[in-house]
């Protein structure tokens, strides 16, 4: 069933290692957008296209208020075929959530969160500009579950300035010790024209192979208390997997409300562009294509590898790709401890998974003969 991601663009404070689209938040801004994501859905109702997972992701989601998620959630179920089961997840800052707006998220809909908590170190959390430190995240689980929440997601980051593996191994273990069901852990990427793009921020953060020191002990930590590694960078418990994040790892539909959101649906990539004003004073979304007709091949193998389900040989054959050459490449991979080899399904190990991008280019390569 189809995914809906709606795409929250605003922020108290930007992070300065955050490349994401957003903007200051002002209540007159966000009435205009609560609208506009509203009129949008609205425009699908006609298809009555059967839902069963959405995610309002951002920025920082919980700047709406309960009576915001409502009206959204209002729209998506009357115009699309909203499963009694479905997930609806929101991205929540600590900083910005109390047990009244965390009461009504969940009489709004809403039955899983996932908290941006990035660290449970107080030196670690300035350094990344947070807005809270480590006391108001575990309190913001605790109201969380107090209000009815019980699948709970913290993200976690890898590599941070001032960061060791001992400092990260202890906010894990806050995290799996007042059993947190799912864990999503990123690595630290420098991006472009952000504040974190300096001299002074690269001497402080850990180097390659610290980082990859620092997800190995990650990955052995979590599997020694009984998370699975579930796709690269994600963690959870049996059965708790995120479900709207997994349709985008196996190529399921999902569309995309609100500035910057991205879709994949009846074929086509699209997205809509980075710019608040204008989608608000648009009557319809603009919806940019991005890939008319995607490589469904060179799709599954990037896509599928990412995943402990990992890739089919079956598979990569049904979609033209020579899956004997592809499995010879893959001896390769196991030999050096890269993957695995199981029932026709090639999976990465933990540290194959730190070298994906080459082993997927390089299996890739093998299927079309080059």
């Amino acid at each position: 069933m189809l995914g809906i991601y709606i795409h929250v663009p605003f922020c108290l404070r930007k992070c300065p290692y955050c490349a994401f689209y957003s903007v200051g938040y002002s209540e007159s801004l966000k009435n205009d957008y609560v609208n506009a994501v509203a009129r949008n859905i609205r425009k699908y109702s006609y298809m009555r296209l059967p839902c069963d997972t959405v995610y309002f992701g951002g920025g920082t989601p919980s700047l709406l208020t309960p009576r915001d998620i409502h009206t959204i959630m209002e729209a998506i179920s009357s115009s699309f075929n909203l499963s009694p089961a479905s997930e609806i997840t929101m991205e929540a800052n600590p900083s910005s959530v109390t047990l009244d707006s965390l009461s009504g998220y969940y009489r709004a809909g809403v039955n899983r969160l996932s908290f941006g908590i990035q660290s449970l170190n107080d030196n670690e959390l300035k350094a990344l500009g947070r807005l809270h430190d480590a006391r108001t995240a575990l309190k913001a689980v605790d109201m969380a579950r107090e209000a009815g929440f019980e699948n709970i997601s913290c993200d976690l980051m890898i590599g941070t300035p001032y960061q060791t593996i001992s400092s990260l191994l202890e906010s894990c273990w806050q995290l799996t010790s007042i059993g947190i069901p799912h864990i999503s852990c990123y690595m630290l990427k420098i991006e472009d024209d952000t504040p974190y793009d300096c001299d002074e921020i690269r001497c402080s953060v850990a180097d390659e192979d610290a980082i990859c020191d620092m997800y190995l002990a990650l990955c052995d930590e979590l599997r020694t208390v009984g998370y699975e590694r579930y796709e690269i960078s994600n963690f959870a418990k049996s059965g708790l997997r995120s479900r709207h994040n997994m349709k985008y790892w196996t190529g399921e539909d999902y569309l995309g409300f609100g500035p910057s959101a991205h879709s994949f649906f009846q074929g086509k990539r699209f997205y809509v562009p980075s710019n608040l004003k204008s989608y608000i004073a648009s009557e319809t979304q603009p919806e940019l294509i991005e890939d008319s007709a995607p490589d469904q091949l060179e799709e599954y193998i990037m896509l599928s590898l990412r995943l402990s389900d990992g890739m089919s040989l079956e598979r990569v054959e049904d979609l033209g790709g020579d899956s004997q050459a592809v499995l010879q490449k893959s001896r390769q991979f196991t030999a050096s401890g890269f993957a695995t080899i199981t029932d026709n399904r090639i999976t990465l190990t933990d540290k194959g998974a730190l070298v994906s991008n080459s082993i997927i280019f390089e299996l890739y390569s093998a299927a079309i003969g080059e």
